[in-house]
């Protein structure tokens, strides 16, 4: 019967039955919507509440105007940051995908003729018409012609599959079957054959549809925000404790020394002073540039990795990058090229060709193939052959076949290839297993195969040497132990022969009698030149790797075990079918020493996020593929491959621009030193606001109730905030981080030794300003000079004992000047302290309650400043 397709009623009355071919695209929030979720950031969340506290301080007269505004840029810059940069990475990926969704056409059947129309307005009964190289726009089962089918958009493989119409045998087949003969599904590509397809899903309701909607889940909170969190509460309930602390201190001392109020406006005169001084102290206890640092590493770490081929379309997914434990993998086009290529040709005695034409085999003890075995080579191989060498490309074909023509070209021998001899052909079928082209030569009709070698083999009583003669084929000719050991290294094989031959009546080329054989060409997609040091990279970092496939399992281990996945008999191996036999807690207790899954369907990934975040480990994700979308969105860092669907894209945070297994190292790199950076920033930032509370609690204890004044305290705490940020955002990403075990989700980002680090040097340094003015063996050294003046040292010395223990926190080995040069913005930050603190205290004057220093109390406060380096070496070297 002749197709017809739809008529223009039936496609409208379909349409509004079963609904548009478009796949639903959650809105992406607003630049607006995502500042204002910004300010639920605990850390903005903390410094909200001190800008709520200084506005009411500033309309009551106790503070400067521009006390509560310099908290509200603060807040404004960092929160303005992150927002903006991650809706322009988003908006990037946003774009991208409309390009691809208008380029999409297919070739549809409607009112008997053939047209071309978007693949958003095919419906359901649709009659696609399906070439080579076409990308199928809905699910449907075939109605006429054949096609081999790439699938690997769905199940992550190489492989074709052959798809026909059903027979009167076949009267059933399961859609949830990937490899099932009849349906087939969007997305997947025609590689080879012409059919039509009658639509049977369209849109969201696709295999490729349901898993793209899926993949647009909520994600989980990253590591840093969890620990983020809680270094919030810490801070917060510090700061309210030291303030409380110096309303009290202020107070008892006031009781002490006699010099209680005696009317209540002077009470309230006086808890207004203390409240003042509580209350900067709480600002001082925020690391402001926090969030500022935060937002700019990651912008700017973003745009380093795009120069690394690594897209970051979630700022949050470079930090996450590197806290992962755990990074599930992609074989194919990830830790493998992708792609077959011909690795050997074997001949009857078991001995190798070195080198065809150009091409290297690289088998130094093999033979170089003569013109004469060149010649059948290219006959049996080359013009048996459906795909077809193009300019600078290879055009059609399966990808066996491909591999060849691509072999050949390298060889360049495509020229060589005499197209115009055949006189009859036969295709490749799943039954009789091998393809064959007639020719005739010297009045004779030959016959050259190219197909299974268990096919092959049995019907050659002969073979051809490298040098073109023919030699008898032994009967224990150790082929098979050959052919067992290739397949053991993943290899597809094929053998080409040739023989006497005919075309029969329907006009196919066949042998007509006894073979010799050409060579068994062992094909495989082989692994990235760099893989398996990136692998070893990724190991050693203390990063679990599994690579789950769909290949079998004896394929799987052979490319886990060359690519370094593998190296003891304790490491687990499982199956899909063994892995869904397991229940959720076998699984948990068998996940440590898992390293590969074999024969993996799309469900086996996201399980495997589910179970390993359920043992709170941080998970990453690879893949291309629409079946891979799900788990990218689950996992916390999802590595979506830049040659993948567009739906794989959208659901990961980072896109792999060269599909490299070597830039997913140089994304955990960059994370880890992000997170290194914000580690050496609390380190020093938590240091000024130590030493700064000791300082405002202590002085008033011992007879000073202002030591540094209001305005002193912010001024430190935005020049420090931000030049800060701004030196430890530019730190250098170190290949000594990968040495490290990745970070846990639950532990502290402020850890017990950094915490030592802090408290004991903010007790050098207070302890080195309080000098100044309480210790007369320091104050003497100033001469006789005003309190006014000490108090003007005192801020000097504070600014610079901070400044140089900002190369304290820089490092934690013994040379705290190490790696210096690479960040040459610190030492700019750090001399540009250094320049303001001289102008503050040379002409601040009354605003900053100060006086100017002579060059000798200069050096005298820097002498002291510098001490807090070498006791912190010692401390090192104590600890060590």
């Amino acid at each position: 019967m002749k197709l017809q397709g739809l008529s223009l009623s039936e496609i409208e009355e379909r349409r509004a039955k079963y609904g548009s071919n478009s796949l639903t695209q959650l809105e992406r929030d607003s630049l607006w919507k995502k500042i204002m979720q910004g300010f639920k950031d605990p850390m903005i969340m903390i410094l909200l509440v001190a800008l709520i506290i200084q506005g009411v301080l500033y309309f009551m007269g106790q503070a400067e105007w521009f006390e509560p505004v310099g908290i509200l840029v603060a807040i404004l810059i960092a929160n303005g940051v992150a927002s903006i940069s991650e809706y322009k990475q988003e908006g990037k990926a946003v774009a991208l995908r409309n390009d691809e969704a208008a380029k999409d056409m297919t070739k549809v059947l409607r009112e008997g003729s053939l047209s071309e129309i978007p693949v958003a307005d095919v419906v359901a009964g649709d009659i696609i018409f399906l070439q080579a190289g076409d990308r199928l726009p809905t699910d449907g089962v075939l109605v006429e012609g054949s096609v081999n089918l790439d699938q690997s958009v769905l199940n992550g493989e190489t492989e074709e599959i052959y798809k026909y119409p059903l027979t009167e045998e076949e009267n059933s087949y399961d859609i949830d079957d990937l490899l099932n003969s009849h349906y087939a599904y969007r997305g997947t590509v025609v590689c080879s054959g012409e059919a039509y397809l009658e639509s049977c899903v369209v849109g969201d309701n696709t295999l490729f549809g349901k898993l793209a909607l899926e993949a647009q889940s909520v994600a989980r909170r990253t590591p840093l925000q969890v620990k983020l969190d809680k270094l919030a509460h810490h801070i917060s309930t510090f700061g309210y404790v030291g303030a409380i602390a110096i309303v009290l201190g202020i107070l008892i001392k006031t009781f002490a020394t006699g010099a209680a109020p005696d009317s209540v406006w002077e009470w309230v005169r006086l808890i207004i002073d203390a409240v003042t001084v509580a209350v900067t102290v709480i600002v001082c206890a925020v690391p402001e540039g926090l969030p500022m640092l935060t937002s700019m590493l990651l912008s700017v770490q973003s745009l380093k990795m795009e120069k690394d081929n690594v897209l970051v379309k979630k700022i949050n997914g470079i930090e996450t990058s590197g806290s992962l434990s755990i990074l599930f993998t992609d074989k194919t086009g990830t830790i493998t090229e992708g792609k077959l290529s011909v690795v050997d040709i074997t001949l009857g005695d078991l001995s190798n060709i070195k080198s065809i034409g150009r091409l290297e085999l690289k088998h130094p003890t093999g033979a170089a193939a003569s013109e004469d075995y060149i010649e059948k080579f290219l006959m049996a191989a080359g013009l048996n052959n459906s795909a077809h060498a193009g300019n600078g490309a290879v055009i059609g074909g399966n990808s066996t076949d491909r591999s060849i023509i691509k072999a050949l070209m390298d060889a360049e021998l495509q020229d060589e290839i005499k197209r115009d001899t055949a006189i009859g052909f036969k295709y490749f079928n799943s039954k009789d297993k091998y393809s064959a082209v007639a020719v005739r030569e010297n009045n004779e009709a030959v016959c050259y195969l190219k197909g299974a070698p268990e096919v092959l083999l049995d019907k050659c009583s002969s073979y051809l040497g490298a040098d073109g003669t023919v030699h008898s084929l032994a009967a224990d000719n150790g082929l098979q132990r050959y052919i067992d050991e290739q397949a053991a290294r993943s290899m597809r094989l094929l053998a080409v022969a040739y023989g006497p031959g005919q075309v029969n009546e329907h006009g196919e080329a066949e042998a007509a009698g006894p073979l010799t054989l050409v060579g068994i060409i062992s094909i495989r997609d082989n692994l990235r030149p760099e893989a398996m040091g990136a692998i070893r990279e990724v190991q050693q970092a203390g990063v679990q790797v599994v690579m789950i496939t769909g290949d079998k399992r004896e394929t799987a281990v052979a490319i886990a075990k060359e690519s370094g996945l593998i190296h003891s008999d304790n490491d687990v191996v499982l199956t899909s079918a063994e892995m869904k036999a397991m229940s959720d807690g076998e699984l948990k207790a068998v996940l440590p020493k898992l390293r590969v899954v074999a024969r993996a369907l799309p469900t086996d990934k996201s399980r495997l996020v589910h179970v390993a975040q359920d043992l709170d480990l941080v998970v990453g994700m690879t893949g291309d593929g629409v079946n891979d979308a799900p788990a990218l969105k689950k996992a916390e860092v999802g590595f979506a491959m830049g040659s993948g669907t567009e739906v794989a894209k959208e659901a990961g945070d980072i896109t792999i621009l060269d599909d490299n297994f070597q830039s997913v190292v140089k994304a955990i790199l960059y994370g880890r030193s992000i997170f290194k950076s914000i580690r050496k920033f609390l380190i020093f930032q938590l240091t000024v606001n130590v030493a700064a509370v000791l300082v405002c609690f202590l002085g008033p204890m011992l007879g000073e109730n202002i030591v540094l004044t209001v305005i002193q305290l912010l001024l430190i705490n935005l020049a420090m905030d931000t030049l800060a940020a701004i030196a430890y955002g530019s730190e250098p990403a170190l290949k000594e981080y990968m040495q490290e075990k990745p970070v846990a989700r639950q532990e502290s980002i402020v850890t017990k030794k950094m915490l030592t680090q802090v408290i004991i040097n903010a007790l050098v340094i207070t302890t080195i300003c309080l000098s100044i003015l309480f210790f007369e063996p320091v104050r003497n050294l100033f001469g006789d000079v005003t309190t006014t003046y000490l108090k003007s040292a005192l801020f000097a010395t504070f600014m610079m004992a901070i400044t140089f223990n900002g190369f304290n926190a820089r490092t934690e080995h013994l040379n705290v000047f190490e790696h210096l040069g690479r960040n040459n913005t610190f030492l700019l930050v750090s001399f540009a302290i250094f320049a303001m603190q001289w102008v503050f205290v040379e002409f601040g004057g009354e605003v900053l309650s100060v006086e100017p220093l002579s060059l000798q109390t200069w050096l005298l406060c820097a002498g002291m400043a510098v001490l807090v380096i070498p006791v912190d070496v010692i401390r090192r070297i104590i600890i060590r």
